[in-house]
C-alpha cells in the first residue's frame, strides 16, 4: 500500500493541508507517498491573481482552519494583481524535484508551496526551483536542468492524466492506494487524526 498525494503548488487549500501530511507521513515512515500534480489553473483559468476575487477571503478562511502562514510577499503579488498563477509551470517543477529526490517528493511539495505562499515567488520560474534546491540539500543545477527540459512538460501532463484516472476532482485530496483499492484519506481540509482512522478502517 502507498499514500498518493495529489496537489496543486498554486492551490491555497493544498499549502495549508501541508501540516497535515507531513504529521501523516512521519507516523508512517514505512508507507511510500506519491505526489501527482493537479491542473487548477490551465488553460483559460491562466490569468492574473486579480481575476479570481475570492482568493483573499479563501485564505483568510485557509489560515483559520489550518494555521497556515501566507507571508508579505506573497500577499505582495496578490495585491499587485497582474501576477499569473501556472499550475503546469508548477507542475514541471515538482517533477523535476521528484526527479532529482524521488523519495522525498511529500517534503518537497511542501517547500515548494512555502516558496510561493510564504516568500512570493513565482512557480513558473526557474530560480524559484532552484532556491528551493538549495534550501534542501538538492543539486540546484540538476533540478533547473530538470526543470527546462522538455520532458518535464510531459510528465506534468502525466500527471493530470493520473490525477483524473483516480478520480481526483479538487486539491488537496490524500488517497491511500492497494492494488485496485483507492480509499480517500483527505479532501481539501483534513487533521492528521482523521485520515488515520480512514486509513486504519482501510
Amino acid at each position: 500500500m502507498k499514500l498518493v498525494y495529489v496537489f496543486d503548488a498554486c492551490c491555497g487549500w493544498s499549502h495549508g493541508f501541508s501540516g497535515t501530511l507531513r504529521e501523516i507521513t512521519s507516523r508512517h515512515p514505512d508507507l511510500p507517498v506519491e505526489v501527482v500534480s493537479g491542473g487548477l489553473f490551465t488553460g483559460p483559468r491562466r490569468v492574473p491573481i486579480r481575476e479570481f476575487g475570492y482568493v483573499k477571503d479563501a485564505n483568510a478562511k485557509i489560515a483559520e482552519l489550518t494555521g497556515a502562514v501566507f507571508g508579505q510577499a506573497y500577499e505582495e503579488l496578490i495585491a499587485d494583481g497582474s501576477f499569473v498563477m501556472d499550475s503546469e509551470a508548477a507542475a514541471r517543477g515538482v517533477a523535476a524535484l521528484r526527479q532529482v529526490a524521488p523519495d522525498r517528493a511529500a517534503e518537497l511539495a511542501a517547500a515548494l508551496q512555502h516558496a510561493f505562499y510564504v516568500d512570493g515567488r513565482s512557480l513558473s520560474e526557474a530560480a524559484t526551483y532552484r532556491t528551493v534546491a538549495q534550501a534542501t540539500g538538492l543539486d540546484a543545477d540538476a533540478v533547473v536542468a530538470a526543470f527546462e527540459a522538455p520532458e518535464a512538460q510531459t510528465a506534468a501532463h502525466a500527471d493530470f492524466r493520473r490525477a483524473a484516472q483516480l478520480g481526483v476532482t479538487g486539491f488537496p485530496t490524500l488517497l491511500a492506494v492497494d492494488a485496485d483499492s483507492v480509499t480517500p484519506l483527505a479532501y481539501g481540509h483534513a487533521t492528521a487524526d482523521e485520515a488515520d482512522e480512514r486509513l486504519a478502517a482501510h
